[in-house]
């Protein structure tokens, strides 16, 4: 996947949040704010301050492209990102407010991409990854899942050595079984064997199912023996904590319950031994942190029913991965694919322009001040 671009940097906390009321909210107080006020919430930085023109973000409609200090316009529809490993929030679309939002990413984000987040773990998610996560490689380089993001040649090659039709997300799923973390970033083994690549596929399709929780249209996966988490009760006041009693596998938010939540999904890690449900809990009570101020300290005074809502799905994707870990350790791709081979289909080396976003402008794009945008 030669095109790679790095993560989105936000610049300022309060433009992403778990809860899109909260953001809303923000925006009001921002807007509401005059002067000297509005410059201390807005949390200017040298990319970003409430006097610099931003385009719009491709592929959706600005609220203004005018200096958020002359006109912020109406608030943008917060949308579904993810913020961190599993945790799906919601972002303020809007370039004025974000220090570097990867403009090329959003040109090919529609219903048919998927990202794939380079991370101690290998991430796969249909949302923009929109946190310090690592770098981005779009599995499409065009909207409508047009041109794979893959070097050139590498389809028909693998068709041919292993004998069928192969599609760009056959080679995300192989990814995913035999990929790992090394020394020059996340390295990929191609197989000789097509048995062995067939064993990938089949672990990799499990893998990529898993993360995307099923997908659109597709049911979502479910833990095995007709096990199903549930919210056994709701929260009823803000709780005060998280706990896990692994006797009874009840995950407890004060007064709400959840369960069964397996030892595996409660003990699932990423990134330096954090675990998935504690990082998820704590961005969600940020907003009430005593340190919290300015426009991040804006949030749900009651503990919303859909943030409960959501944790039996993360919990049955967190169990399932855990349960496929030992699995994909133990994979090995076998004998390897002659680079020779890569070499002489012009596979390897990718060219240069693989590298590069794809040219993608089908229409006008609004640039500072309602200026067409010149690509």
């Amino acid at each position: 996947m030669p095109w790679a671009v790095g993560g989105l940097r936000l610049g300022r906390a309060w433009v992403a949040a778990p809860d899109p009321a909260a953001l809303r909210a923000r925006w009001a107080a921002l807007t509401g704010a005059e002067g000297t006020e509005r410059e201390r919430l807005f949390r200017p930085t040298r990319s970003r301050t409430p006097t610099t023109g931003a385009a719009a973000l491709p592929g959706r409609r600005s609220p203004s492209t005018a200096r958020f200090a002359d006109a912020p316009g109406p608030c943008p529809e917060p949308l579904r990102v993810l913020r961190d490993p599993f945790d799906e929030q919601w972002l303020l679309p809007d370039q004025r407010l974000i220090d570097l939002a990867r403009p090329e990413l959003w040109r090919v984000l529609d219903e048919h991409q998927l990202f794939a987040v380079e991370t101690p773990e290998l991430l796969v998610t249909a949302h923009l990854p929109a946190g310090r996560l690592g770098r981005i490689r779009p599995l499409h380089r065009r909207p409508g899942g047009a041109e794979p993001n893959l070097a050139p040649g590498l389809l028909p090659l693998l068709g041919e050595r292993y004998g069928g039709w192969v599609t760009p997300q056959d080679v995300l799923c192989w990814i995913l079984a035999a990929g790992r973390p090394g020394p020059r970033g996340y390295e990929v083994p191609l197989t000789g064997d097509p048995g062995r690549w067939r064993a990938g596929l089949e672990l990799g399709h499990r893998l990529l199912t898993v993360q995307l929780r099923g997908g659109p249209g597709a049911e979502p996966p479910r833990l095995p023996g007709g096990r199903r988490p549930y919210v056994r009760s709701a929260v009823q006041a803000w709780p005060d904590g998280l706990a896990y009693d692994p006797e009874t596998e009840t995950l407890s938010l004060g007064t709400g319950t959840v369960s069964p939540v397996p030892p595996g999904a409660w003990e699932y890690e990423v990134q330096g031994g954090t675990r998935v449900l504690e990082a998820w809990f704590a961005a969600r009570t940020a907003h009430r942190d005593p340190g919290a101020d300015g426009l991040e300290a804006l949030g749900p005074a009651e503990w919303p029913q859909a943030w409960t809502s959501e944790l039996p799905a993360l919990v049955t994707t967190l169990a399932l991965l855990a349960d496929l870990a030992p699995e994909r350790a133990a994979f090995t791709a076998g004998p390897p694919l002659p680079a020779a081979e890569l070499a002489a289909a012009g596979v390897l080396p990718p060219p240069r322009w693989s590298r590069r976003p794809a040219s993608v402008l089908d229409h006008h794009e609004e640039g500072p001040g309602g200026q067409f945008a010149l690509l």
